[in-house]
């Protein structure tokens, strides 16, 4: 599920603690799914190698090459200028000879923007299902949709295992991204690791809205300091083309929270219902139609877009809202914070570790009041 121009930064955590845990449902379908998350993290670990190696091997291409060493320039940025941990992540690459490292499932009642929710050992209640083969993802989305939810499938091109793994040599760098532009590059390496930093359990939109301030933050600091003219030129056309559809989803959203806020009330006329979300969702297409019509972008660069919003459903836009829904609060606290990032990174644990709705509250109360009409 692309957030274009790059995708959406779901995490799909290996689950090695559920193997012999108390907190695990032991039911065939349960261990099925914990052992193939196990045997798909390990077969992505056993497939990377330093960098070093790759970037001296003769077999290397020269697009590749210098792509790693751009990681290695980040990798380290992220340690010295962001405070991020200096460990054994994305200091390996893989070529996984596959578009995606997992692919997600999300699921969300016909009319309410909320996700259906799995829980696990570790990670908590989360609203997404990683499978690291889109068949075995495809398989559970029918068998969701069976049963009366809207989902959606997509490829997912990193995760983050919180540090976890470090012991094994940490989360790699992947095929799925190494491509990149630059600066969406650096995006994803900080979001990442900005989950080994703070993750509250159960907290989807905490963590993905807290990563999310980091990386826009941090890619920030770097594109100003680090990148060429061409890269921040680049960076700052893509930037210009997701404030814009952000912008557009968030309109949408609000739309269709207003109607699925009147379910009870139209109880007895499901069809007006069912006619204002159609209305809704019609409206948005149009609307993305003519926001696109001025974006001067590449086929390539729209695709991603495309695909979304032809696939659009009620889970498309609660997934989406995990990601930017509480940034603008992270944002508020950093400046509270002087710009400095480890008080940053010490105000955003003390929230962790709040109970869910003090935290929720707290984080409300940060967010900057909206610009008054003129």
């Amino acid at each position: 599920m692309p957030w274009p121009p790059r995708p959406v930064l779901f995490r799909a955590l290996a689950l090695l603690a559920c193997l012999g845990s108390s907190g695990c449902a032991h039911t065939d379908g349960a261990l099925a799914y914990y052992w193939q998350s196990v045997r798909g993290h390990f077969q992505i670990m056993q497939a990377a190698a330093p960098l070093d190696d790759w970037i001296a091997r003769d077999s290397t291409s020269e697009a590749l090459r210098a792509r790693l060493q751009l990681a290695q320039r980040a990798r380290a940025f992220a340690v010295t200028e962001l405070g991020l941990p200096d460990n054994g992540s994305y200091r390996r690459y893989a070529d996984l000879q596959r578009p995606a490292a997992v692919w997600n499932v999300v699921a969300a009642p016909p009319y309410a923007l909320q996700l259906h929710t799995w829980c696990f050992p570790v990670t908590g209640c989360i609203g997404y299902r990683g499978y690291f083969t889109e068949a075995a993802a495809q398989a559970e989305a029918a068998r969701l949709a069976a049963q009366g939810l809207e989902v959606e499938v997509y490829g997912v091109p990193a995760y983050s295992t919180l540090g976890y793994m470090n012991w094994m040599g940490g989360d790699p760098l992947l095929n799925t991204f190494i491509g990149w532009p630059e600066g969406e590059f650096v995006r994803l390496l900080f979001h990442e690791l900005a989950h080994q930093v703070v993750y509250a359990q159960g907290d989807t939109l905490f963590n993905e809205s807290f990563a999310t301030a980091v990386e826009r933050l941090g890619s920030a600091q770097w594109l100003a300091t680090q990148a060429s003219a061409q890269a921040r030129q680049a960076f700052a056309a893509s930037e210009e083309r997701r404030q814009g559809f952000r912008a557009l989803t968030r309109a949408t959203r609000a739309r269709l929270s207003e109607i699925y806020e009147q379910k009870e009330a139209l109880a007895h006329d499901h069809q007006a219902l069912v006619a204002m979300k159609n209305e809704a969702m019609n409206a948005f297409r149009t609307r993305y139609a003519a926001l696109r019509s001025t974006w001067q972008a590449t086929p390539a660069q729209l695709a991603g877009y495309d695909h979304w919003v032809a696939k659009a459903n009620n889970a498309s836009f609660a997934a989406q809202a995990a990601y930017d829904e509480q940034v603008p609060a992270f944002e508020a606290l950093f400046e509270q914070a002087g710009r400095r990032w480890q008080p940053f990174y010490d105000e955003v644990k003390k929230l962790a570790a709040l109970p869910p709705l003090e935290r929720s509250d707290r984080l409300r109360a940060l967010r900057p009041a909206p610009a008054s009409a003129p």
